[in-house]
């Protein structure tokens, strides 16, 4: 079997879920829903391995020099109606535009009920494919993450979008890779930040909603909605063809300065309205790239 055939048919787990999502999902013309395009994964591991491949497939390649790099290339790509980057805190916006130059230290929980669910997906799918693989326990990530942020960029030089890749230090193993870009839905004035997972034969999206709080901190949300708004779509992707589903999955980051002056995110993650895990960030600026 050749290694096309392979990316094609991928895993039987795998396959199972493309079929449901074809199932049960829309037929899309990735033309007309531009937000649901993205990069995809390998067949067998997503890793990181999908980048340069995929960079060269959506017209950039990628940096050079990726120090110093940020999630997106300045905060001002979300400036919008609803959304001023002026009157973000000072360390929330440079994380963002440089990310490369913070430490992340993490700290999980999962609600019991959904931890045997979790546990099912690392089993078959997270750990296998290196992607999407949430810690299980709180000494998972005791000591902490590595943090690999590469720019993509065309060919005048303007950034495509960015792979944001984590990795557990204890073991390195991929926790997510993901790509990051600024986008502008039709029909919607605010631009979102979208994030794409790249997996086989397609993609989870997440759109989510940029608001600014009173004391500067940053709110991303994909709350409940219908279809083209906020929220995680999955796509399969077939040659010319391609299915979308949206998925009840709805995310929340706060990303704040504590009374201390430190940069911490927190992150919540329900099915439905129903808690299913829970992620604190602490953010220090200023590391090595030893002590990452």
């Amino acid at each position: 079997m050749t290694n096309e055939a392979k990316r094609t048919n991928g895993a039987p787990l795998d396959r199972v879920t493309q079929c449901w999502v074809r199932l049960t999902g829309r037929r899309v013309d990735l033309r007309d829903a531009p937000w649901l395009s993205g990069p995809r994964g390998d067949s067998d591991r997503v890793g990181g391995s999908w980048l340069p491949r995929e960079a060269a497939r959506l017209g950039g390649r990628v940096r050079d020099d990726p120090s110093g790099a940020g999630l997106l290339p300045s905060m001002t790509v979300l400036d919008g109606p609803a959304f001023d980057p002026d009157a973000l805190h000072p360390h929330v916006r440079d994380f963002y535009e440089r990310t490369t130059r913070w430490r992340l230290d993490l700290w999980s929980q999962w609600s019991p009920w959904a931890w045997p669910f979790g546990w099912l997906i690392s089993a078959l799918f997270a750990r296998r494919l290196q992607q999407l693989a949430l810690p299980l326990r709180p000494l998972d990530v005791a000591h902490g993450m590595t943090s690999e942020v590469t720019p993509v960029v065309a060919p005048d030089g303007t950034t495509l979008g960015t792979s944001w890749r984590r990795r557990l230090r204890a073991t390195g193993g991929t926790v997510f890779s993901g790509w990051y870009q600024a986008f502008t839905v039709p029909g919607v004035p605010q631009p979102r930040v979208r994030v794409a997972f790249p997996l086989p034969n397609g993609r989870l999206v997440v759109l989510l909603r940029p608001e600014v709080t009173a004391e500067g901190g940053l709110l991303l949300t994909s709350p409940a909605g219908g279809w083209g708004e906020d929220g995680a779509y999955l796509v399969v992707e077939r040659g010319s063809r391609a299915w979308a589903r949206r998925v009840p999955v709805h995310e929340r980051f706060h990303v704040h300065v504590d009374g201390e002056g430190v940069l911490r995110t927190d992150h919540a993650l329900d099915l439905w309205a129903i808690p299913v895990l829970r992620l604190h960030y602490r953010l220090d600026d200023g590391a090595t790239p030893s002590a990452r």
